[in-house]
């Protein structure tokens, strides 16, 4: 039902992200999803149970919508890619919290009562660690979050969205930097009103179909992220840990402390991801270690089921296989690291950067619909792909699909480091081009033209002139904080006295 719930919110997100703004958006979902635990918490029938859990889901969908688009569009350009899959690893830190919320419940909580009823209390426990995340974002978004600059200068705020991205830079209003990159965003915003004068759904609705550069990136590039992503087995690996590990001999409680274990797994990869490899080896590198270290893991896992059906049958295995399946264990951890690594990292962040301004929020919100859509297809396919394929099969499928990732991967644009607003022009490149996209369209940003430096001789902000032509930039440095100007008196004082000396 959350599944579910989660389809219908990224529908409303479609309109709600852009209507009251990424931040109130965010708590006015936080309180959508607190009246939602609410009701699970307490539940007394099934029907009150799924419908707190369809409403949870209205507001988890938005939430996918809205924290990468808001990410992408405070975060600077060199960390946009970390700043989206810190929101991709938070995901995997409710995932770890809520699989040890699981297994302490287990391990201390008893199931039965001592007159032999249900105790419902191991289960209300563990939903009600849900208050404390919601409460968290909702309290916390009133002081440390402010308004996207972008969706401000689009509902034509030029000095609260000028005041709002100079406190998230740290830098005055007045400064270079700032002023370079409100002058990219305006300049996005007013090529847009020219081309648009509506923004309605159908009018979102007729450009991202009609037009036929839109098309191709929601369709190809952002619908098959979630696609390929959702079928590649990490959903099924997630949902049924504890059942994949009893096919390679975990039993008892032990299933549920090695998904635990897997959730710490993916948490931390996905951080180290995060800060190490999304903005430095860049989208496509993290993309191809991910996807194939994935294939290599599910095709061993695949291998030992095949090789060893006692596994998948529920028998003991065999000391011979034994080594063989703590091979198989290993896989299944490995394959959620990969797994965080590569598409993890990728399915959240690309949608938010290949839009336009104008209907980024909007085409997210579509990608978002894709995500829980083939999520929940994919959840309820599992356990019968099992059955239909046997276990070996179904990861046998899972492998292909992860092949033809590959080849999608490879004529993916590589947008590490390009402004916002640099990236449209990307996307006038012929599809079969987009892999060479920093070779044929370089990014000449206003933002780029600024550059800081901080060195014995000079400290302070350059503004680098780029010659076409030439394909040469020449320096200019803009004297603007107190250690520049002492730089540059100290720099003049010692060239009087070096007239001095020769005069003399």
């Amino acid at each position: 039902m959350v599944q579910l719930g989660s389809v219908a919110g990224a529908i409303i997100a479609m309109k709600s992200v852009d209507f009251f703004g990424r931040l109130r958006a965010l708590q006015v979902v936080c309180i959508i999803w607190l009246i939602g635990v609410s009701i699970q918490v307490s539940s007394h029938s099934v029907g009150q149970l799924f419908a707190g859990r369809f409403i949870e889901g209205l507001a988890i969908g938005q939430t996918t919508s809205i924290g990468p688009v808001y990410m992408s569009e405070v975060a600077p350009s060199p960390i946009r890619g970390m700043a989206n899959c810190i929101f991709a690893g938070a995901v995997y830190l409710g995932i770890m919290l809520g699989y040890f919320s699981n297994y302490g419940s287990a391990l201390h909580i008893p199931a039965m009562l001592s007159d032999g009823s249900v105790n419902d209390t191991q289960w209300r426990v563990t939903f009600c660690s849900k208050f404390i995340m919601a409460g968290f974002i909702f309290i916390t978004s009133f002081f440390w979050c402010v308004e996207s600059p972008r969706w401000l200068l689009k509902h034509d705020k030029s000095q609260e969205a000028i005041d709002k991205l100079s406190k998230l830079r740290n830098l005055p209003t007045d400064h270079p930097y700032i002023v370079a990159e409100i002058s990219d965003i305006n300049e996005q915003v007013m090529a847009e009103k020219e081309a648009a004068r509506s923004s309605s759904l159908i009018s979102n609705f007729k450009q991202i179909f009609t037009v036929k550069s839109i098309a191709y990136r929601l369709i190809i590039i952002g619908g098959g992220s979630q696609v390929l992503g959702q079928w590649s087995g990490a959903n099924a690996v997630t949902i049924y840990a504890s059942e994949l590990f009893s096919l390679v001999g975990v039993t008892g409680i032990d299933k549920l402390k090695m998904s635990a274990v897997l959730g710490v797994v993916k948490f931390f990869s996905a951080y180290f991801a995060a800060f190490f490899l999304i903005d430095i080896l860049g989208r496509k590198r993290s993309l191809y270690i991910g996807i194939c270290g994935q294939m290599l893991c599910l095709l061993y896992y695949a291998i030992f089921l095949n090789l060893v059906p006692e596994a998948a049958e529920g028998v003991a295995i065999n000391d011979h296989a034994k080594r063989a399946s703590t091979g198989a264990l290993a896989a299944i951890f490995l394959s959620g690291t990969f797994w965080t690594i590569g598409f993890n990292s990728i399915q959240y962040l690309i949608g938010n950067e290949i839009f336009p301004l104008g209907i980024r929020s909007f085409a997210q919100s579509i990608i978002m619909v894709l995500h829980f859509a083939n999520q929940y297809g994919n959840s309820k396919a599992m356990p019968k792909l099992m059955l239909a394929m046997h276990s070996f099969g179904a990861f046998y499928f899972f492998v292909g699909v992860l092949c033809v990732a590959l080849v999608w991967a490879f004529f993916l644009p590589e947008l590490k480091g390009r402004s916002l607003e640099s990236i449209e022009e990307v996307f006038t490149l012929p599809w079969y081009d987009l892999r060479r996209c920093n070779k044929l369209v370089p990014d000449h940003s206003q933002i780029h033209k600024v550059k800081y430096t901080n060195s014995r001789r000079n400290t302070g902000f350059e503004n680098i002139h780029f010659d076409l032509e030439q394909n040469k930039h020449s320096v200019e440095m803009i004297e603007n904080s107190e250690a520049t100007n002492t730089n540059n008196d100290a720099r003049r004082s010692s060239g009087e006295e070096d007239d001095e000396k020769k005069g003399q």
